[in-house]
């Protein structure tokens, strides 16, 4: 890996949800360091801005600070997480400088082990990312499938104007290639995501191999959606850089990535991780511990059970109780969770649980059993489903495939709402 050495300059930064360059004059200067790397830019903390040099001795003529783009090939670091700095720039400066030794050139290749339904998404997503990507599953039927549907996939999302990132479809595809060797496959890769089904001993086998080949500077990562990361990754020797990176099905129209560390997971792992996603259009969130179901899906089963007992007890039907969450609930919980609802719908959370608590305590109180689903309610809510989408592969498929173009506009519709009205929190000395 190429040594990367740093030198101090100044970067013009906008207060949070403006988007200007380092030249706007409104932005209050910061300290930075931008990084030289083998004589090319390849950074994936934050976006690239063009700065100016400056001496130390000159620092006192700040007001004098130009915005004219240095020539030499660098990029100054903008993401707010690593902008921990003394008033001298100090322990940003190891913080850069160790960052960028770490994750600055996962430009490398990115691998992905099996090339099912969430194996193709994120190699989409990371080839819009600009990332090379290698596609691995002991079936070469399998990987030529994979390529053929990622390839339809693309054109059709370019053609409707909903491909992501700055390449075109082809640019895209070529950064993608395949492999039935997995120690061939894994050569120079810094982030390997595995993919096979919810299978413990397949996951396992899997990791114990990698963990015999890859170095140590490698991130292994799971896309599962439920094993706890002390189940996949005890008993490794490179445990340390093992991680769940849990995606949204389908992580290519759904950004949400759950960040679950194992308990000796190095914190650099996880922080690599998260500028890793971040990088390539997602939204991770870090979890602080393991727990079971992660955090989406035990919010998600607390709905589903209660949906389930609601049916089953004859309140509503199934169709109706779907249409209360995706004319109800689902409107507003696609822009704001349940926290800041609470706090919309009164005069802060404290105002909400004074006004709401006993009310909330008397239905919870009322919550049954945790259900079996089976049984006659399970057959109840399959005939209402099936009668409104038969369970036929070309039906489904439709119908996921209009799913995922209703998945594309909202994300266009909050990225159009976000960019029109600016940062969506206001100071109090705003309101």
């Amino acid at each position: 890996m190429p040594t990367a050495t740093t030198h101090a300059c100044y970067l013009s930064v906008q207060p949070e949800g403006e988007h200007a360059g380092p030249a706007s004059p409104r932005g209050p200067k910061q300290r930075c360091q931008h990084m030289e790397l083998a004589g090319r830019t390849a950074l994936v903390l934050g976006e690239m801005w063009p700065c100016t040099p400056r001496p130390a001795e000159d620092r006192e003529k700040e007001a004098r600070w130009d915005s004219t783009p240095c020539t030499c090939p660098v990029v100054c670091l903008r993401t707010s997480e690593y902008w921990a700095y003394d008033s001298e720039g100090v322990a940003l400066g190891e913080a850069a400088t160790q960052l960028a030794k770490d994750i600055s050139l996962l430009k490398r290749d990115l691998f992905l082990i099996n090339i099912g339904l969430i194996g193709r998404s994120w190699a989409m997503v990371f080839a819009a990312g600009g990332f090379k990507v290698k596609l691995y599953d002991i079936a070469q039927q399998q990987l030529t499938s994979a390529l053929e549907n990622i390839r339809k996939q693309m054109k059709e999302l370019e053609e409707s104007g909903f491909l992501k990132g700055p390449l075109s479809a082809e640019q895209q595809l070529a950064l993608i290639s395949i492999c039935t060797d997995l120690k061939a496959a894994v050569e120079g890769a810094t982030f390997i995501q595995e993919c096979t089904p919810e299978n413990l001993e397949l996951k396992k086998k899997i990791f114990g191999q990698l963990d015999l080949i890859v170095g140590d500077n490698v991130i292994l990562s799971s896309s599962t959606s439920c094993l706890l990361p002390s189940k996949l990754f005890t008993g490794l020797k490179h445990v340390r850089q093992c991680i769940v990176s849990h995606p949204v099905n389908p992580p290519y129209f759904v950004p949400l990535v759950e960040i679950v560390p194992h308990p000796e997971t190095d914190p650099s792992t996880t922080e690599r991780t998260y500028a890793l996603m971040k990088k390539i259009g997602q939204s991770p969130v870090k979890l602080n511990r393991e727990i079971e179901g992660f955090v989406l899906n035990r919010l998600q089963y607390a709905v589903i059970s209660e949906a389930w007992r609601l049916v089953g007890e004859e309140v509503i039907s199934p169709t109706d109780l779907d249409l209360v969450m995706s004319d109800g609930l689902g409107m507003r919980y696609a822009f704001i969770g349940p926290l800041e609802t609470m706090h919309l719908n009164a005069e802060g959370i404290s105002n909400y649980c004074e006004r709401y608590r006993e009310g909330m305590r008397l239905v919870l109180n009322t919550f049954g059993p945790v259900p079996e689903f089976s049984g006659e309610i399970e057959q109840k809510i399959n005939q209402a489903m099936s009668e409104r989408i038969p369970v036929v592969p070309k039906v489904l498929d439709a119908r996921r495939k209009w799913r995922d173009e209703c998945l594309t506009g909202l994300a266009k519709l909050k990225k159009q709402m976000q960019s029109e009205w600016g940062a969506p929190c206001l100071t109090a000395e705003t309101k």
